[in-house]
């Protein structure tokens, strides 16, 4: 194996909804990538034989084999604890209430070390380093997609907190409001997350509701509403489609303003799964609803659309690996 070949490093980005793998070189210049649907049951183990094909997958596409790969660098959902290679409490993901040691066993199925990180802290990173945060010294990464995720960097470090900073899907922005699947009430992530607006869907629908929402859905040969089904029902002007994803906004904007009122960061980076396909159309939108919360509005931060798209989350991943 040439020097140049032993640099190339792995990258996974679990979601509720998707597993996005890449490879990347030494500049983090993708060689190859693949990506696959998460397991909807069979709990952490199914997950990780999904995720460790999909990356064998793009491995394949980069003209690697099983143990060629420096490192691989996972982005997962839930409690990271990189030092003991587990993944807790993720809720968005099937049967993964309890404690999975991740690491081990992904090292085990694809013969490389193995290191783990937030999800949305890894792909802010990598639009910190690589993407849309490239000018900034302070970034803050919100992630709309099955959930609602935040990353934070400070002065140009990742802040983790003791290990769980950045849940900006729970900050709450309506007391006593709709119930969250982490089961508060009123957060953020209970009005925007894709898996919660799906639910108050069907319960819509069960009232009566008029919606092609369902009918799209089987049309493109999927079995829950994804990020190109709410585009397409909101396109057509779709009434639920149109009335749940005004409140994602109204949501998404009092909790992003309540983050840079926090942090004061000079930055705001819009990505995840419904961020990107939606940023171009309702991103000013959601910046016109933090502009109206922000305490000053003097020098308010700059609001981007995520420019890794939907790679950023893997990207970030493999940097792990370095």
């Amino acid at each position: 194996m040439s020097p140049s070949k032993k640099k190339a490093r792995g990258g996974i980005d679990l979601g509720g909804t998707k597993i996005q793998t890449v490879v990347v070189d030494r500049d983090n210049e993708v060689l190859g990538e693949a990506r696959t649907q998460t397991p909807r049951e069979g709990g952490p183990p199914a997950i990780a034989e999904a995720m460790a094909g999909c990356l064998a997958t793009a491995a394949e596409d980069a003209g690697y084999g099983r143990g060629e790969l420096k490192g691989i660098g996972v982005g997962s959902p839930g409690e990271v604890d990189n030092g003991a290679g587990t993944v807790s409490s993720a809720r968005n993901l099937s049967g993964w209430l309890g404690t999975y040691e991740l690491a081990a066993d992904l090292s085990e199925r694809l013969g490389a070390p193995v290191s783990l990180g937030n999800d949305v802290q890894v792909a802010t990173t990598a639009e910190f380093e690589l993407g849309a945060g490239r000018e900034f010294d302070t970034v803050l990464g919100v992630f709309w997609g099955t959930g609602v995720g935040g990353g934070i960097v400070l002065d140009g470090k990742d802040w983790l907190g003791r290990g769980a900073a950045g849940e900006i899907g729970h900050m709450v922005v309506k007391r006593g409001g709709r119930r969250c699947p982490c089961g508060n009430k009123g957060c953020m992530e209970a009005y925007a997350g894709r898996a919660a607006m799906e639910a108050r869907a069907r319960k819509l629908k069960k009232k009566g509701r008029k919606t092609k929402l369902f009918k799209l859905m089987k049309a493109k040969g999927k079995d829950r509403l994804t990020s190109s089904v709410w585009e397409k029902a909101h396109k057509h002007d779709d009434p639920v489609a149109t009335e749940l994803i005004d409140e994602a906004i109204v949501a998404l904007g009092a909790g992003v303003a309540s983050a840079v009122n926090l942090l004061d960061v000079e930055c705001v980076i819009l990505g995840g799964g419904l961020g990107v396909r939606f940023g171009e159309r309702l991103g000013p939108r959601i910046e016109e609803r933090m502009h109206k919360s922000l305490f000053t509005d003097e020098h308010p931060p700059a609001f981007e659309v995520a420019a890794l798209g939907d790679l950023g989350g893997a990207i970030g991943a493999a940097l792990l690996a370095r």
